[in-house]
């Protein structure tokens, strides 16, 4: 559905988004992350049509954006960051507005606004002026103003930034009930929200892709280690000397100690290994009582802070050597494809000309036979 093949975008010597790759299959919700000035909002602009790649490719349902701009932005639906209302305007006048932006014929027009308005659930303020809503509806004007005329893509900028908890969770369940029926791409800066309505996580840092895969499938790549929350009756203190009995165990470290006298450790221990049942002898022999026992797992925000944390702050120097050596090995590429070809048209011309000889020589010949077969007649 949305395929960005090898797409830089360049400021002058600044690059805010550097060679990258990746694809949205139809119907998927497909969440992008990435830390403030990652590139996010720069890759959206540029998926919508509203600012050019400097190089690279953007195909949307099969159109190239360069050649096809209007078929592409007739198949999408987009909601920028900060929820821009005309508000002078009612809701449903935003919401017409934008239908007749996209077009949608006169006819169409008053259901399609209706029907955006039900889905969003901006039945009861649709003719309040939208600078008289809470931000929560603007919200969701917004995202109306996105849907309407059922777009195929949905494509949502920060949808859910500077909403209180209550809010978040109604845009949230609003956005998954979209992806019934679209394709959607959303961008946000909380976590826990991508984590449950995405099937898939893009993150961008410094400008390129850094993983592209299911949130489970992260959170386990991410991991090097296994942490145990243990919860003892240790009346004697040797819970902590149990790190040198057990092979595995990389740290024990002491939380807290409860009010019932209980205390509290994490363990860490590699990740390949499942410690527990070491763990649990090791305490009866020294006679420690085990209260609980789970594995912390590791969640999305660890994977990300995994992902960026301690990347490489490339030079204005080195970004450009790396883009020149690109380019060069693109400029190889090309020269080796039209040799290729220079060979290939060379041969295509050899074997024509050996099957013109081999029709002619076949001709000869059978002109020859023929003869032959005369003179033999005659002589007869």
């Amino acid at each position: 559905m949305i395929e960005v093949k090898n797409v830089t975008k360049k400021y002058g010597n600044f690059y805010a988004v550097r060679n990258i790759n990746f694809e949205v299959k139809d119907g998927e919700i497909v969440g992008f992350l990435g830390r403030n000035g990652a590139g996010k909002s720069t890759t959206m602009n540029m998926i919508t049509g509203f600012i050019e790649p400097t190089s690279g490719e953007i195909i949307v349902d099969g159109y190239n954006i360069d050649h096809k701009p209007k078929k592409v932005k007739a198949q999408i639906g987009y909601m920028p960051e900060g929820t821009p209302l005309y508000s002078d305007l009612t809701v449903k006048e935003f919401i017409t507005y934008m239908a007749n932006l996209k077009m949608i014929p006169r006819k169409n027009r008053k259901e399609a606004v209706k029907k955006a308005i039900e889905e969003t659930g901006l039945e009861k303020v649709q003719n309040n002026l939208t600078k008289n809503l809470s931000r929560g509806y603007k919200q969701r004007v917004s995202l109306a103003g996105a849907i309407v005329g059922n777009p195929k893509i949905l494509i949502l900028d920060e949808p859910t930034v500077g909403l209180d908890p209550k809010q978040v969770i109604e845009i949230r369940e609003l956005i998954k009930s979209f992806g019934k029926d679209h394709t959607v791409f959303i961008s946000s800066h909380i976590l826990p929200e991508i984590n449950q309505i995405c099937d898939k996580i893009i993150v961008i840092d410094k400008g390129e892709i850094v993983a592209v895969d299911t949130p489970k499938n992260l959170e386990k790549k991410t991991t090097d280690k296994t942490v145990l929350k243990v919860v003892v009756d240790d009346m004697n203190n040797k819970f902590e000397s149990l790190k040198s009995k057990v092979d595995e165990i990389k740290q024990i470290k002491f939380v807290k100690e409860n009010e019932d006298k209980s205390k509290e450790y994490l363990v860490e221990a590699d990740s390949e290994n499942d410690i527990r049942r070491k763990l649990s002898v090791e305490c009866v022999n020294e006679n420690i009582i085990i209260l609980e026992m789970s594995v912390s797992e590791n969640s999305l925000e660890d994977a990300f802070i995994k992902l960026v944390e301690d990347r490489k702050e490339y030079s204005q120097k080195e970004v450009e050597k790396m883009q020149y050596n690109k380019e060069i090995e693109e400029l190889r590429e090309e020269e080796n494809k039209r040799k290729e070809e220079k060979e290939n048209r060379k041969q295509a011309i050899k074997e024509e000309k050996a099957r013109k000889k081999a029709e002619k020589e076949a001709k000869k010949e059978a002109k020859n036979n023929k003869e032959n077969n005369q003179d033999k007649g005659g002589n007869k």
